[in-house]
């Protein structure tokens, strides 16, 4: 399918998960629209190009955090700067034609449309504008932005509160399930969004599924995911990624299962091979699709060294013939709801 055809008259494909009653247009899966500022709203320059709007919906959400400081100042006033300073970044340093991601959510709870259009197109329902703010999801998926640093810190009452209400508009609006709530980590190697407000996708999920009149029933809260690995973490899972990085041809790495800075470079040699876009010594969602490779029982070597290591950790009995992406997420811990 060429990048022609999908502008004029792609298909979106629905996404999954397991909630009670089913997908539809009914009212169940309608939310209202939570107060949006336009671009004009927050002083927003123009584009510097046109913005490419493809014809079909996207299937995910993806929450970031700005990492920038956890301010007390929750003004309007601070929301507008505090959008200015991202388009502003993304236009003159990222050299990119507009902010990047579709929406930001500032710490008081204001939410702003980021990138030109997307509030235009969010209400109309059937089409994406096209993001910067996730290499390989800017056309499937929504980017909101959220305003702090929650590595350490929960984010506030007001900003979850609007997260979860846009979030719920997003996906009441395009048909997306609230099973569909990722992070970006997911999809990079990257802390973002912060490790406490990725740790509360499920409870995000959960509660974007009640605004719409659903119910997720058990674990559908829990995606499978891949860890985020960085120096100082250590043990059975770090083992296993060193074991894996030797396989991908990393030399002169002790498999001990503690993350130094040797594991660290040898990531970015690792990274730099493949032309991933961060070259930061740390393991997530891209480079562990690329680490954790098919491996077929008994071919010996260290790829099969790391699949004994997890299956010991976890006390399996049995494993399939071929250890694929979903085997290796659970036997990393990180395997979730399909």
């Amino acid at each position: 399918m060429t990048r022609r055809s999908v502008l004029l008259g792609g298909l979106a494909v629905a996404g999954t998960g397991v909630l009670t009653g089913a997908l539809g247009s009914g009212a169940a899966w309608a939310a209202a629209a939570p107060p949006i500022v336009d671009c004009a709203g927050w002083g927003a320059r123009p584009n510097s190009a046109v913005v490419p709007i493809w014809n079909q919906r996207p299937v995910k959400i993806l929450v970031h955090h700005t990492a920038t400081a956890n301010q007390a100042d929750v003004s309007r006033d601070a929301a507008f700067a505090l959008a200015r300073g991202i388009q502003n970044y993304h236009m003159d340093v990222r050299h990119w034609l507009d902010t990047g991601q579709h929406f930001t959510i500032s710490r008081g709870g204001i939410v702003m449309e980021g990138r030109h259009r997307s509030l235009e197109v969010l209400r109309i329902g059937r089409r994406q504008v096209e993001g910067a703010h996730c290499t390989g999801q800017n056309i499937v998926a929504v980017g909101i932005e959220n305003e702090g640093t929650y590595t350490a810190a929960d984010p506030p009452a007001a900003l979850w509160n609007a997260l979860r209400d846009m979030c719920a508009y997003i996906c009441g609006q395009y048909g997306i399930r609230p099973t569909e709530l990722f992070g970006h980590r997911d999809f990079k190697d990257t802390a973002c969004p912060g490790d406490r407000l990725y740790g509360m996708l499920p409870r995000l999920r959960t509660e974007v599924a009640g605004v719409l009149g659903q119910r997720l029933e058990g674990a559908a809260a829990v995606k499978a995911s891949w860890p985020l690995l960085r120096i100082a973490d250590r043990g059975p899972v770090v083992l296993a990624a060193q074991y894996l990085l030797r396989d991908a041809g990393a030399t002169g790495l002790v498999p001990d299962g503690r993350f130094g800075r040797p594991m660290a470079d040898a990531i970015r040699r690792f990274q730099a091979q493949h032309g991933f876009e961060h070259v930061n010594g740390m393991i997530g969602g891209e480079s562990w699709p690329v680490l954790a490779r098919p491996v077929r029982r008994g071919e010996g070597g260290d790829a099969e060294r790391a699949v004994e290591t997890l299956a010991g950790r976890r006390g399996a009995e049995s494993l399939p013939d071929v250890i694929t992406a979903p085997v290796w997420q659970k036997l990393l811990g990180t395997g979730g709801a399909p």
